[in-house]
Formats: structure tokens, sequence, C-alpha cells
């Protein structure tokens, strides 16, 4: 593949997820990737300690998205895309996911005529009361190449009348994202000692998700099941910033006493946490993707989940209530053999191979695009309509 021209392939990202999932994409494409960061996740300790714990360049920053309601976001970063798009535009834009910046990237590629690559398409929860359901479907609609992950995401894409011949099978970047941040067993055992915890010896939680932060009721299902466990294993919470905004103001800070609460953690670190849970209890996408990888059970507390690849071996689905702690001492029971079994399992979400192959897809897009502008382009009927 030729080399693509420096800051060619406009990467824009705006999430701690995304910031994770692009790195090692980011670092194979070199000098063609100029990251467009939109500031959704706005808070340096979910996404500016980030960018030197994975080695990124510094990105563009748009301004005016963070912290905004979903509308606003996504037509803020849109006009900022667009203007940065007009005055430099790039030969290919890349979007990961489901996000607000995600669906404004795309958007913007598309009002500027510009290829667009989507990764980790296909994804889907049929569930139309998720945000992110919307998003990603919008999305693969908008897209010239899809990633999918998972020949199951490629199902989908083909069910829903999407060309094969833009569809390509990739495997998840989460899987060599893992790999690559997953610090060694010394650093991981020091880890663990600073925080008086054994391996394999309590629970890892997360709750950040609008399903379970936005309704007090599910917030306080989550808490109360997991201040059960506490009294059983320690029950580890890294605290989103948001989530913690919600906790007290819905005067649910009692509920926490018995966790052992930290502020949220770098990307290795949770890693290094996760490696060594007994299980973990999350509302994460990406967590469930993660385990797969990692080896460790996970009880998923959701209405729906987009993917359900995880659900055949490492995760149980359950709402917030009562099923949670039913789930995760079911997983719990199994203790050693049920951790050894996870641990031989191979992820369902590729061999860490994909970043390569989306920038080899990328080369290509770039390189089609240009060939087929070297012949003057039709005049279509309907361009006085615009």
């Amino acid at each position: 593949m030729k080399p693509l021209p420096a800051r060619s392939v406009a990467v824009v990202l705006g999430t701690r997820p995304e910031l994770v999932k692009l790195a090692e994409l980011i670092r194979v494409l070199g000098p063609a990737a100029r990251v467009v960061h939109t500031g959704q996740h706005y808070d340096d300790a979910l996404s500016g300690d980030f960018l030197d714990e994975l080695g990124l360049p510094e990105p563009e920053y748009l301004t005016g998205v963070g912290g905004q309601p979903r509308a606003v976001q996504v037509a803020a970063a849109l006009a900022g895309l667009d203007e940065r798009f007009a005055a430099d535009p790039p030969l290919a834009v890349v979007v990961q996911g489901d996000t607000n910046a995600a669906l404004s990237g795309a958007l913007a590629a598309n009002a500027r005529d510009l290829p667009l690559v989507h990764v980790e398409a296909g994804l889907r929860s049929h569930d139309r009361a998720m945000p992110e359901e919307h998003n990603r479907v919008l999305i693969d609609r908008l897209a010239d190449v899809l990633c999918a992950a998972t020949p199951d995401n490629r199902d989908l894409l083909l069910a829903e009348g999407i060309a094969d011949e833009r569809i390509a099978v990739t495997g998840n970047t989460v899987v060599e994202a893992v790999h690559d941040h997953l610090p060694p067993p010394q650093e991981r055992a020091r880890l663990l000692a600073v925080s008086g915890l054994v391996p394999d010896g309590y629970v890892l939680a997360t709750v950040h998700r609008p399903e379970n932060t936005d309704d007090p009721a599910a917030l306080a299902a989550v808490l109360t099941e997991l201040a059960a466990l506490a009294r059983e294993l320690p029950v580890v919470l890294p605290l989103h910033p948001r989530t913690r905004a919600r906790v007290e103001a819905t005067g649910l800070a009692h509920l926490l006493d018995g966790l052992t609460v930290l502020p949220p953690a770098g990307y290795g670190t949770f890693l290094a946490l996760a490696r060594h849970a007994a299980l973990i209890v999350s509302d994460s996408g990406g967590i469930q993707e993660e385990t797969t990888v990692l080896g460790r059970p996970l009880v998923v507390v959701r209405r729906s989940t987009e993917r359900p690849e995880s659900l055949t071996d490492f995760a149980d689905l359950v709402e917030p209530g009562p099923g949670i702690g039913t789930a995760a001492r079911r997983r719990l029971a199994e203790g050693g053999l049920g951790l050894r079994h996870l641990g031989t399992l191979p992820s369902p979400y590729g061999d860490g191979t994909a970043s390569h192959r989306i920038a080899g897809l990328l080369g290509d897009l770039v390189a089609g695009r240009n060939a087929d502008r070297t012949v003057p382009a039709p005049r279509h009927a309907h361009a006085t309509a615009a």
C-alpha cells in the first residue's frame, strides 16, 4: 500500500472508549492521522490523561460540545467539523462506534463528500430507546467502508440491505488495545497491593449509562446490589464523574459507604483491576469486549446489548434489581475452575490485527477514490435541488 500523505485521514473522536479503540490505528497511520477531538468527554480524567498514556498526538479540539444535550453536541460538533473540513479537507474520515462524536464525524464527511470508514460497524441492540442505536444505524448508512468486528455484525448489515462490497470483517480493535496496555504481572501485583486487593478476591464495578444513572430507582437498585455484594467480598467502583453527580443529586451517597470507591482509572490500571477480578459488574459496552480478552466473567446491567457474542460464555445480561446479585453469586460460585475455563476461550472479537486491516482498507479507499476522480464526474439531474 502506498503511504498516505501527512494529515490526510481525519480520525474524529470525542470519548475515552474511542481514544482507546482508535489508538493503535492512529499509530499505524502515523503522520497520515489527523486526530480531531470533539470534546464530548471534556473531563481530563476521562480523556486528557489518556493521550499521554496511549501515546497519541495532541488532537485538534472543538469547543462548545462537552456537557451539552445530545442534539446540541451533534450540532456543535458538526458545525466545527464542517468548518475545518471546508478549510482543510482530508482524503478520508474515520469514526468509531456509536457516540455523538462519531455521528457528527459521519455527517460532516457526508456533507463534504469525503470517504467515510466506520470502525465497529454492524452492532445492533434493536432497542430504539438507546440513543447509540440510532447513531450506529445512521453511521452505517453513510459509511463507504464498514469495518464489522464479527461475522454476525456483517450478517446484520447484509440483512439491512447494505452492499456486501462495502463490508469487511476486520475484528475489533479492542483486542489489540487490551494486549498493548495490560500492565505486566509485576506491575499488576503492585497496583492491587496499593488498593489492598487480592487476585480473584474482589468484584470490579462500573456504572455510567443514562439508563442506569438518570433514573433514580435504577441507580438505587444497582448500588443496593453492589452494597450487598460488598458485605461478602470487596467491591471496587471507579466512579464516573457523571455518576458521582447523580448519586449526590439523588441522595444515594450512603449506598457507597461499603464500596471501595476510586477516581476514574487510567486504562492500564483499569485493565489490571479487571484482569484479576473474580467478577465484573458493568453497563459498559467496551467492557463486554475486554472481558473476553482478559478471560473474566461479567454481569451486564442493561436492558439490551449490541454485543451478544459476549453472552455465549463470558457474560450475563440483567436489568437493575435483584437479578444482579443472583447472576453475580452464580458466577462467583464457579470459583477458580470457572475462571480457568474462561481463560482458555478465544475472544469472539478477533486476533488483534484489526487496526492493520483497517489501515489497509483506508489506503485502498483513498486510492480508489483518487482513481475515480481522474474521470470527469457525471452531472446529476437533481444537483440544483440541494
